[in-house]
């Protein structure tokens, strides 16, 4: 739900002077556990919200350059000397941590906010909330036994534009919609990171590996590793998990009710794992069906279509018309949406941090996203329709 303007402007002014009095024990500490490219952007999301009265206090990563780096930068920010380690584990059981930021390779992230929830930490987990379904699976009960604060990053929930587009289908204004097309093309190699400087004394190997493997130290599934299946299930985490998202909030269907997925590398033959054209298809309960196609081979552009009995809803272009429609109740004009004001989605978390309330994108959006993503990788691994079991939350087939 979004906030008006006014709402906003009122709730910043209570937030400023409840901050006005905040004293040196009511800062947030928050210990970063990831400091790679999206922990650094935290760090820039932190620094332009410090007047929230909080503290980087620790940093985790297991590459001795990003941690020594993220620690240099939070220190100049925040004048704290944050700790720096590369086990997850000590942010987890340090007194000096309030809250952390899980920012480290999508692997780590559902053990990593388990853990967290259960060490009575609030938590930021970027997303996709986990690439395991059995892994997601505990963190998420562990979440909803749990009294803690979780925020996931899939920052469509605070982008205006998105908002604006799901309370016009929230509205109904789009009738019955029984089909929704998702697309992203690209074709530059978006995933080269350089990695011959890369040496293993620079790498705590083994906590990198989360114990999903003994394998050697190896410089490119370090830096490359989003092309490898021990850290990642592919498209559906990597890209669909965004877009995926807006389903169970535009149209409050959280679980699909089955999947089926293909694809393959059919253009770059470097030595990846997971594919570079991916098609699912999911069907849901309420009985509409969702197409997401991607692939890394034409930059063709992204599609993001929603159709309805009465009309169209071009979520990127964020217009709504009667196109396709032979009803008497079809849209009669365009329709353009406005984005609507709304907070960051870092400070929506601090602020909810105080406030004890749930946040933008919670732990059963994370889960849902999830789900759904774990059901499309392994329908393409398999081959099969991949049924689930909301009651029992169970995959199946």
């Amino acid at each position: 739900m979004s906030l008006t303007r006014r709402e906003l402007i009122s709730t910043a002014a209570a937030s400023a002077a409840a901050l006005a009095g905040t004293g040196p024990n009511e800062r947030i500490n928050i210990g970063l556990i990831g400091a790679g490219s999206r922990g650094k952007y935290h760090l820039d999301d932190l620094a332009r919200l410090k007047s929230e009265n909080l503290a980087v206090t620790a940093v985790c990563d297991v590459y001795t350059a990003n941690r020594e780096a993220a620690a240099a930068r939070a220190e100049k920010e925040f004048g704290v000397k944050p700790r720096q380690t590369t086990r997850y584990q000590e942010v987890l059981e340090s007194p000096q941590v309030d809250a952390v930021i899980i920012a480290a390779p999508d692997f780590t992230h559902s053990e990593i906010l388990e853990q967290a929830v259960k060490a009575k930490k609030d938590a930021y987990c970027e997303k996709p909330m986990g690439v395991d379904f059995a892994e997601a699976k505990r963190a998420y009960l562990a979440v909803k036994r749990s009294d803690r604060v979780v925020q996931i990053g899939t920052q469509r929930r605070s982008d205006a534009k998105m908002i604006g587009c799901a309370r016009f289908v929230q509205s109904g204004i789009l009738g019955k919609v029984t089909r929704v097309d998702m697309q992203v093309h690209f074709q530059e190699p978006r995933w080269r990171r350089d990695y011959h400087h890369i040496r293993d004394t620079d790498i705590d190997w083994p906590q990198f590996l989360m114990k999903r493997s003994d394998r050697a130290f190896d410089a490119r599934r370090f830096r490359e590793w989003q092309l490898f299946r021990d850290y990642t299930n592919g498209i559906p985490g990597l890209w669909m998990s965004h877009y995926i998202d807006l389903v169970p909030w535009f149209l409050g269907d959280p679980y699909p009710r089955s999947v089926v997925s293909s694809g393959g590398v059919f253009l770059w033959k470097d030595g990846r794992e997971t594919e570079d054209v991916f098609h699912a298809l999911l069907d849901y309960p309420k009985d509409f069906l969702v197409s997401f196609a991607m692939s890394l081979t034409n930059g063709s552009g992204i599609r993001n279509e929603w159709y309805g009995t009465r009309g169209v809803l071009d979520a990127e272009t964020m217009r709504i018309t009667g196109a396709g429609s032979k009803g008497s109740d079809r849209v009669q004009e365009e329709i353009r949406i406005e984005p609507e004001p709304v907070e960051p989605h870092m400070q929506n978390f601090l602020r909810c941090l105080r406030s004890r309330e749930t946040p933008r994108a919670d732990i059963q959006a994370g889960f849902s996203h999830a789900v759904a993503g774990c059901m499309a990788a392994e329908a393409f691994r398999t081959g099969r329709r991949i049924r689930f079991d909301p009651d029992k939350l169970e995959m199946m087939g």
